[in-house]
């Protein structure tokens, strides 16, 4: 990978993280800003499964941005791009669509046949 293509994924990855810091922050300013007393019952629920689906996504996300900060870090380092498994270069369609990819696909896939062996027991 030459400095330009590490140059690229760099960019989009701060990008990406910051797009969810700027969603995370958004969400925090409803929750506040929202003082729901809802005198229905049912309406109460309702807001409340709102609010748990929203926490969980951003719990999701926060350990997204933790993956992003790993893939700058092996950019900084010179290891991104590399297959964490066999070593191989990650093809560059596959950072293009998961810059945060430790795994070339053909790695992932045996990754995932494993995975579904050892939960299907």
């Amino acid at each position: 990978m030459n400095e330009r293509q590490r140059d690229y994924f760099r960019r989009k990855l701060i990008a990406w993280k910051d797009e969810i810091l700027r969603e995370a922050s958004e969400t925090i300013l409803t929750l506040q800003s929202e003082n729901d007393n809802h005198p229905d019952i049912a309406d109460r629920a309702s807001s409340e499964t709102d609010r748990s689906i929203e926490l969980r996504a951003r719990d999701r996300q926060r350990k997204l941005i933790s993956k992003i900060d790993s893939a700058l870090g092996r950019i900084n380092d010179g290891s991104y791009g590399y297959c964490e498994e066999t070593g191989e270069p990650i093809s560059l369609r596959r950072l293009d669509a998961r810059p945060i990819a430790t795994l070339t696909i053909e790695a992932q896939e045996r990754h995932e046949r494993r995975e579904k062996i050892y939960r299907d027991d």
